[in-house]
């Protein structure tokens, strides 16, 4: 068999790519990505996760509905803790072995984060799900996912999305769009690319972790890409 890549990865999930118009997580979509998840696992990488929660509450729009930003954040860390809960239980039914960490204290539910005892996680082979972003407010999940990408370690940040990779505008608005394959992380900054926020791509640039933009809902795509396959949009 084929080496994979890839040793460790660090999988970045939206919280809306959870939902559907009738669900707030839909329960077919979560088993689809967990059986994703298990083929990668099954190669013999080392996956860790962090999901945002935007189905649930988005604390950047906190202001319109009256609440504190501050306020709004901590409300959008819980929101991700409960999607994390969603995944944990859907990748336990396909019989991987997992651990949930949060940045804060929900001890009833989660362990707290801590860095070498997540590393530990992950060379036992349990997929470690990080939640509560930082735990601090004003740092997106996007930002969460390059920081705990450093931290532990990992070969690269994938950033799982609805379309196959980065183009030149929004494919779903203008036919024209076209894929780019490989970017530098100067020209994603600079082109005022919104796939990830410019915290996220700083924190990557600066300490050599490479991303790549793929479309998770394509059936192998996932292990496809840690396999080495041309898959997605290159950012690095």
């Amino acid at each position: 068999m084929k080496e994979p890549k890839y040793k460790r990865i660090l999988l970045k999930l939206s919280g809306e790519s959870l939902s559907t118009d009738g669900e707030v997580i839909d329960p077919t979509i979560l088993g689809q990505y967990a059986a994703e998840i298990k083929k990668v696992h099954d190669l013999g990488v080392e996956v860790a996760i962090v999901i945002g929660g935007g189905n649930i509450f988005r604390g950047a729009s906190a202001a319109k509905a009256g609440i504190d930003r501050v306020q709004g954040d901590y409300m959008g860390m819980l929101a991700t803790v409960i999607n994390g809960m969603a995944v944990q239980a859907s990748l336990e039914k396909q019989g991987l072995y997992t651990r949930m960490m949060t940045a804060i204290k929900v001890e009833a539910v989660c362990e707290p984060f801590i860095r070498r005892r997540a590393m530990r996680h992950l060379e036992k082979g349990r997929i470690v799900i990080f939640g509560a972003g930082t735990g601090n407010p004003y740092f997106t999940t996007d930002s969460t996912a390059s920081l705990r990408a450093i931290e532990i370690e990992a070969d690269v940040v994938l950033k799982g999305t609805r379309v196959d990779g980065v183009y030149t505008a929004d494919p779903e608005k203008d036919p024209t769009a076209t894929r780019y394959t490989n970017l530098s992380f100067t020209e994603a900054i600079s082109k005022g690319l919104k796939i990830m926020d410019t915290t996220a791509f700083t924190l990557c640039q600066e300490n050599n972790v490479p991303i790549i933009v793929f479309d998770m809902n394509k059936e192998g795509n996932l292990a496809a890409l840690v396999s080495g396959e041309d898959v997605g949009t290159l950012i690095s």
